[in-house]
């Protein structure tokens, strides 16, 4: 692996904990908490070997159609881990984002939200993205009507409007667009993901499942992204 050609930002669909733990004949609760301690580990080894942005996928505005009892174990799983995880990112030098809409959490987790940000805003290693109750089409639609307001009111006008402008007003404002993705357990799709954040990210779809990702997994993707040319549209 060449440290000199690291990713500056990594995005990880982490897919796969529930057939996972089906495989292992325990519930879903089970892959989520094993997850949830691969996130962790997977982070802080990012934050070791210098990458500087890593976005996860950890609930999404569609997850809400799962069955009630697993959405409850998953929130309840999130809030623990946020109020939990604060304390170890905070004393790793992590800093720690939620992305995504606070509308229909609790105000408990809205709460565990705000702490572990505000806990975490001003470390220097790597920043942790989650991206909690998140869909791409949502970020893009709050946006665009955010700048409808402003045309409205006289802030801006039609012409003035940039992909800049777009950009600054979503979730990831003043952070670089990821340059590699990793989906894990094999499928091979975005489902609604940083779909304005990665029109030129290099794709990497791995058949393991989420709870069974290592750093030498994490190593070899990079490895792999260090082959690619990265052409941006020129030829």
């Amino acid at each position: 692996m060449d440290k000199e050609n690291l990713p500056n930002h990594i995005a990880i669909i982490m897919d796969g904990n529930r057939r996972w733990a089906k495989a292992r004949g325990k519930p879903a609760s089970f892959g989520h908490k094993e997850g949830a301690k691969t996130l962790e580990k997977i982070v802080r080894y990012a934050n070791k070997i210098g990458i500087k942005y890593i976005t996860v996928y950890a609930f999404s505005t569609e997850n809400w159609k799962r069955k009630t009892e697993e959405v409850s174990t998953l929130m309840a799983l999130f809030q623990s881990y946020l109020d939990d995880y604060s304390k170890r990112a905070d004393s790793e030098n992590i800093k720690v984002k939620i992305l995504g809409s606070r509308e229909g959490l609790s105000e408990k987790m809205k709460d565990s939200i705000e702490k572990c940000m505000e806990r975490t805003k001003n470390n220097t290693g790597i920043t942790f993205n989650i991206a909690l109750n998140y869909g791409g089409r949502d970020e893009i639609l709050r946006a665009v009507k955010e700048i409808a307001t402003e045309i409205k009111d006289g802030k801006i006008s039609p012409e003035e409007i940039t992909e800049e402008t777009i950009s600054d007003k979503l979730y990831t404002k003043g952070e670089p667009d990821p340059d590699l993705l990793i989906r894990t357990s094999g499928e091979i799709r975005l489902s609604n993901f940083l779909p304005w954040q990665l029109v030129y990210t290099e794709f990497l779809f791995v058949e393991k499942n989420w709870p069974d990702f290592t750093e030498n997994d994490l190593d070899e993707a990079i490895i792999e992204y260090q082959k690619r040319t990265r052409k941006f549209g020129a030829k």
